[in-house]
């Protein structure tokens, strides 16, 4: 027994089953124990790689979108470019070597924030963004006053989500509870109807019984709270995840260790937790914070719209002995067999900004 889940076991023992955000929060975040807290978990060596990871284009081709933003807001300075869970920096250094190549008015003007709360996460972001003068945040409400660029690369799918399940009796939440007999947590259901059904997507609470329901509070309130500050500071927000476009019942909370799907609740602090992005309900959040909602649209398409095709013959023709390796990675990132359809965009801007590039 590892000793976050011995934690889980005590807590659990005093204060009854916990719900599965309460789960997530603690095997995600817990100060000493926590997955996030204690690791990097990226590349090869880690437990999954992401799209920064994958190919430098992905990067440059944000930096570029952000710039081309920028531009339409009337190309104020100073401007915060922020990122929410900046990984190892990988995706800032790519954007900001292709900003300060193709748009260097913006690369002066910008003032680099990252919401970051690993201390080995921001170690590695410190030791590649150090030329850009990075301020590091705990919270997004931490950033300060003025009209903002936001990218948020696969930080949603690890906000704490809820469920329900629906019985004869209508929707009960589910809970991870403690086997005494087995020694190992479990799902279980609340006795009673849960009062918390608001959160329930409408689209979602006629499925039928047995169905499974989700809902990101996280999410929808860091949706909101982007929605305002654009409407009422000026900005964009790109976000990109994986989940489907429009709300849908199912169970998508899942695990992930050494590159393999696992239990999630067989070693908690020891594996990835994440769940499918509901951005149909993340872009109601926003749009009724004031903001105006584009997409989302499938990664493969965003990224084929602002060039990805003509940046990998570029590379390929600097280092032709890459093409290959190029070619793949290209292909992983925009494939509809790979990334390219699981993975959506959602673009967040002020009113009257127009439509952004890649969603046309």
């Amino acid at each position: 027994m590892n000793a976050l889940l011995d934690l889980l076991r005590r807590r659990i023992a005093v204060d009854g089953p916990l719900t599965v955000a309460q789960y997530m929060a603690e095997a995600l975040g817990h100060p000493r124990h926590g997955y996030y807290i204690t690791r990097d978990p990226l590349g090869a060596a880690g437990d999954f790689t992401t799209a920064p990871e994958i190919s430098q284009v992905f990067g440059e081709l944000v930096g570029l979108w952000c710039a081309d933003q920028w531009q339409r807001m009337g190309a104020p300075d100073p401007v915060l470019l922020v990122e929410l869970g900046p990984g190892r920096g990988t995706l800032m250094q790519d954007a900001l070597r292709a900003i300060g190549r193709a748009a260097p008015g913006f690369r002066a003007a910008l003032r680099l924030h990252l919401v970051e709360t690993s201390p080995t996460l921001r170690a590695a972001q410190a030791a590649r963004l150090a030329a850009a003068d990075p301020v590091w945040l705990d919270r997004l409400a931490d950033l300060p006053d003025g009209p903002a660029l936001v990218v948020a690369n696969e930080f949603f799918d690890a906000l704490p989500i809820r469920q329900w399940q629906r019985g004869t009796g209508g929707w009960h939440e589910r809970l991870v509870g403690w086997d005494e007999t087995a020694g190992t947590l479990r799902w279980e259901l609340s006795a009673r109807a849960d009062p918390g059904l608001a959160l329930i997507p409408d689209a979602v609470r006629t499925a039928p019984e047995g169905s499974i329901a989700e809902a990101c509070p996280a999410g929808l309130s860091h949706a909101a709270m982007l929605g305002r500050r654009l409407a009422q500071q000026g900005g964009a927000a790109l976000v990109v995840d994986y989940g489907p476009a429009r709300s849908a019942a199912g169970d998508s909370f899942q695990a992930m260790r050494h590159h393999t799907f696992v239990d999630p609740l067989a070693a908690p602090g020891e594996a990835d937790l994440t769940a499918h992005v509901d951005f149909q309900a993340l872009a109601l959040a926003a749009a009724q914070a004031g903001a105006a909602a584009h997409g989302p649209v499938p990664q493969g398409a965003f990224l084929e719209a602002l060039g990805l095709r003509a940046r990998a013959t570029q590379l390929k023709r600097a280092s032709p002995a890459r093409a290959a390796e190029i070619d793949a990675a290209i292909e992983r990132l925009a494939g509809p067999a790979q990334m390219g359809t699981l993975f959506k965009v959602l673009a967040l801007t002020a009113p009257g900004l127009g439509t952004p590039a890649g969603f046309a």
